[in-house]
């Protein structure tokens, strides 16, 4: 049983079934290029993190969040390149799931078949709800007032009741005290959340041409916008509000990791258009190295200028940072370019998040890990016609009544976790007979460098380490995980020192395993809960399903 948990499929296997597949349903439409990856891409990345998320990091890390950012990129960085080997080697839809199958085996995969859930299905659920919560600031500006109990959750509109009856504030506009009522249940639902998702699944069932040319229109428009910001922001800038740089030292920047990963995550997303990619072992290393230049170079300019105009101190519970640095200069019309920006990047966003999934679906119902007709095509469309349906349905409903707050942190989670094992599975490959012109993560021993980074590491947090060892009882969860992961990367590092891994993988492995212990340890408890119910349909239905599982019979 354990052997048959760890079954691989080779390349050769999963390049042989992609042909059998093409032949029977005429495959899907290859139409993307290079130029449409890069814009996908940033459609990912440049969304509601830059126009909402960006004001609370830079409140806890001053201007000096801006490292957070570099060091997310970095992280990124390193993950990119081992996503470019792999989809320049399997270039077939499934992203991580479909690597980590030839890397680790079955179980691997579908565990992280299962965490993509959270990258794309759950985290979309926040990107809707924070989409409709321009788009209601939107219509307001234009004089048109949606009722409050169509615009939240049930959670975040009980919670505004209960905070102004505290404050001794009116409360009969607000959507608690004006909701009707279903018996003794007030209704109360994001309906703009629900309706945007709804349409973003009909764009994409329709076809991939068409997610195209408007995932590209709407990266194209942000980014003028974005520019614009910028041009007029520089003029407002005060330095002395760079003063301090880092007022609450590393710790105080390192408090925004879920926030700016949040706002990283989705590059990835691309590398589930493979098959509908013109040369996908060319293109697709290309576009998700370029699109992260692209959002790095963005998010630190425009955190500087923010930071510059107004001091970080006044970020704080500012959910829509941009348009609230030009009201404070007295530019509030500016605000609404700024809210119709966040409308547009949040709808990319969604776009490309609920192109990724059917496709990640597609290729584990294919290998039978789930019922056959997730990986059916569309006759006309060429697209995951049932998949985007159900994708579009676990999003949208959800959407109505969930508060976002409590799956920031786990989708955070989920994508580093799958990060890690993509770096990880780059070691894991078998090695080339003959030299290709593919893309390979260039490399570099990691024998003598990683010892001298482990001990830099140590003597640079020497003091937290020693605390938490003598003083284990008393230490926080967040200084146990911390201590978790200086033994894994322990172990790493003498594994690297014997084996003369590849540094990069081994890097792009550390940096993902470092942001996730930052993340706070009770959305591990929630992460690990979502992990064994996943394990739990394994057993039950995809163990047993599994393609691999009938050869060997």
């Amino acid at each position: 049983m354990f052997k048959s948990l760890f079954r691989k499929k080779t390349i050769a296997q999963i390049l042989s079934q992609k042909e059998t597949d093409a032949l029977h349903d005429g495959g899907m439409k290859k139409i993307l290029g290079v130029r449409d990856l890069t814009l996908m891409g940033v459609a990912a990345v440049i969304g509601a993190g830059i126009f909402s998320t960006i004001g609370g990091a830079a409140f806890n890390g001053g201007p000096g969040v801006i490292y957070l950012f570099l060091i997310t990129a970095v992280t990124c960085g390193f993950t990119a390149m081992c996503y470019a080997e792999f989809s320049s080697r399997v270039p077939v839809s499934g992203s991580a799931y479909t690597y980590s199958y030839v890397a680790f085996g079955e179980v691997i995969a579908w565990i992280i078949g299962w965490a993509l859930i959270l990258e794309y299905a759950i985290g979309n659920i926040v990107v809707a709800v924070s989409w409709s919560a321009y788009f209601n600031n939107l219509m307001q500006g234009m004089g048109i007032h949606l009722p409050a109990w169509l615009v939240t959750d049930p959670s975040t509109a009980k919670a505004a009741f209960l905070t102004a009856v505290k404050n001794g504030q009116e409360v009969s506009d607000l959507a608690y005290s004006t909701a009707p009522m279903i018996g003794s249940f007030k209704l109360i639902m994001n309906v703009p959340a629900c309706i945007i998702v709804l349409l973003i699944s009909v764009l994409v069932y329709v076809g991939i041409k068409e997610s195209k040319r408007s995932a590209n229109f709407m990266v194209i428009f942000k980014i003028v916008i974005l520019l614009f910001i910028i041009g007029i922001g520089i003029f407002y800038i005060n330095t002395d509000n760079w003063t301090p740089f880092m007022p609450n030292g590393f710790s105080g920047i390192l408090k925004g990791v879920s926030a700016v990963f949040y706002a990283y995550i989705g590059f990835d997303a691309i590398s589930t258009t493979a098959e509908e990619c013109k040369d996908p072992q060319r293109d697709l290393p290309r576009g998700m190295i370029y699109s992260l230049l692209i959002c790095t170079v963005i998010y630190v300019v425009v955190t500087l200028v923010i930071t510059g105009m107004v001091n970080y101190r006044e970020f704080e519970n500012v959910s829509d940072p941009l348009a609230f640095v030009f009201d404070k200069i007295g530019q509030s019309k500016i605000g609404y370019i700024i809210s119709f920006s966040a409308v547009i990047a949040a709808t990319s966003v969604i776009l490309v998040f609920q192109i990724g999934q059917p496709r990640i679906w597609m290729s584990m119902s294919r290998d039978g890990l789930l019922p056959k007709r997730f990986a059916s095509l569309h006759p006309k469309y060429k697209t995951p016609a049932f998949a985007t349906i159900v994708a579009g349905l676990i999003v949208a409903i959800p959407a109505l009544f969930v508060e976002p707050t409590i799956v920031t942190d786990l989708t955070s989670i989920g994508t580093l976790f799958a990060f890690v094992l993509v770096c990880g599975g780059i070691l894991m490959l078998p090695k080339e007979k003959e030299k290709s012109t593919k893309f390979r993560v260039p490399y570099v021993s990691s024998k003598w460098i990683m010892p001298i980074i482990f001990l830099a590491f140590i003597y640079l947090f020497y003091h937290r380490i020693s605390d938490t060892v003598f003083e284990f009882a008393k230490s926080s969860n967040q200084d146990k995980l911390f201590l978790i992961y200086c033994l894994l990367a322990l172990i790493i590092t003498v594994s690297s020192i014997f084996k003369e891994h590849s540094l990069i993988p081994v890097l792009g492995m550390l940096c993902c395993m470092y942001l996730m212990i930052e993340i706070p340890p009770k959305s591990w408890g929630v992460f690990f809960i979502w992990m064994g119910l996943g394990l739990v349909i394994y057993f039950l239905y995809s163990r047993r399903n599994s393609k691999l599982n009938k050869i060997k019979e």
